[in-house]
């Protein structure tokens, strides 16, 4: 995994951190700095709002939010200037068990330059700006058609996303009780040309608002309709240019955007989807030799492969959110880590000592750091694809490709 995978790693889960926190009353503050903002006029500004505040008539919130504006105001001073792409604060008293609350500061570095100056207090946490940043960058435009129906989408990294789905009216090219044969083809032609502009108007609504984003526009269908409806003026210019495959498919619903788009990523390598098909089915070619292969899956498994440095690949899906917590004897010094916290407090096992809880850690963060000692590759899969879906469910979001094949070595 390169810097900016464990950034946007990082920043995922903080997101998600932060949207499930929630204040006993407007005591939350947020504070969104942009990089040209200069830090003596944020503190100008925070000096104003401590003054407004300090007339809040609950005591208890005055206080709070006095507390967090001032939290603020104390962390500014190491800050010359805002980093690259700006800063966030989210500092408040935040709800736990029962009444309690308990002060909660959050700094963050987003991955995209901010680009509004905002100070919001209130019940909750505002993200919008930040969310926005989560949207997926690598964007493809989906198009599958025939005469019978069709069906228009996106690609947004490793996501098949249907927009809409259509199925025509055109009659099929069987004789209809009286009718000249030609009257019959006429008609046919009428309806199909409905259909395809209809088909046009929606993939033009669908794609223009993001044009400039889509990196390519894919079409695929059963037979010739696709060149048809793509050499015909049912598209705008904008669309067509963005066209660079046409591909033979055999189906036009959803499934038949599946197929276009595992057609796609056969031939243009550099797709997100295509990158992680490769991993994932290079990691199944392993396990299923004979002889196990180099494929290393589960906790135990990866984390011993990565302590004797003989992980070239660490396989983890993006989904996984889990914590390892630290415990340690008091008499004899040993330490014992939990991937899930202990339901009873764990014992020695030299000689039965109930043992203290130090500290916990995030699960992927260790791993990462385990696989920066030891050399090895990480890469993170979404678990939108197929591939990312197995990796979660049938190998728990963790797998591996060893440098060669230990004696004695837990392979699951």
């Amino acid at each position: 995994m390169d810097d900016e995978d464990y950034k946007r790693y990082e920043f995922r889960k903080a997101m998600e951190e932060l949207s499930e926190l929630h204040g006993r009353g407007t005591e939350l503050i947020s504070l969104y700095i942009p990089p040209d903002k200069q830090i003596s006029d944020v503190v100008q500004y925070l000096r104003e709002e401590f003054s407004t505040s300090s007339n809040i008539k609950s005591k208890t919130t005055r206080k709070n939010v006095l507390g967090a504006i001032e939290s603020i105001m104390s962390r500014l001073k190491y800050y010359k200037q805002p980093p690259e792409h700006g800063l966030v604060f989210f500092v408040g008293h935040v709800a736990t068990r029962g009444d309690q609350t308990e002060m909660y500061t959050k700094i963050v570095e987003p991955p995209q330059p901010i680009q509004t100056f905002l100070y919001k207090c209130d019940s909750s946490f505002h993200l919008e700006q930040l969310t926005d940043q989560l949207r997926e960058k690598e964007l493809y435009g989906l198009i599958v058609i025939d005469r019978k129906e069709s069906t228009i989408g996106f690609l947004k990294g490793t996501k098949i996303e249907v927009v809409d789905y259509e199925y025509s009216l055109v009659p099929s090219k069987h004789r209809q009780g009286g009718q000249s044969s030609r009257r019959f083809e006429r008609l046919i032609e009428i309806a199909a040309n409905e259909f395809f502009k209809k088909m046009g108007d929606i993939a033009n609504s669908t794609f223009m608002p993001v044009i400039k984003d889509i990196i390519t526009i894919f079409v695929g269908g059963p037979g010739a309709t696709k060149e048809y409806f793509i050499e015909k003026d049912y598209l705008r210019n904008e669309v067509k240019d963005k066209i660079k495959d046409l591909f033979d498919i055999g189906y036009t619903d959803e499934s038949g955007l599946r197929e276009l788009v595992e057609k796609a990523s056969e031939s243009i390598k550099d797709m997100r989807i295509t990158r992680e098909k490769d991993i994932i089915n290079r990691f199944l070619r392993e396990i299923k030799k004979s002889d196990g292969g180099l494929g290393v899956y589960g906790e135990d498994a990866i984390i011993n492969a990565l302590k004797i440095k003989n992980l070239e690949l660490l396989i983890v899906s993006d989904s996984i959110r889990k914590r390892k917590y630290f415990y340690r004897c008091p008499t004899c010094n040993l330490e014992k880590t939990f991937t899930s916290e202990p339901a009873e407090q764990p014992v020695c096992d030299n000689d039965g000592t109930p043992m203290n809880f130090e500290r916990e850690d995030d699960f992927i963060e260790d791993l990462y750091k385990m696989a920066e000692d030891s050399g090895t590759k990480v890469e993170m899969v979404s678990e939108d694809s197929d591939e990312g879906r197995l990796l979660k469910t049938a190998f728990g979001g963790l797998a591996g490709i060893m440098r060669y094949v230990p004696e004695n070595q837990i392979r699951m």
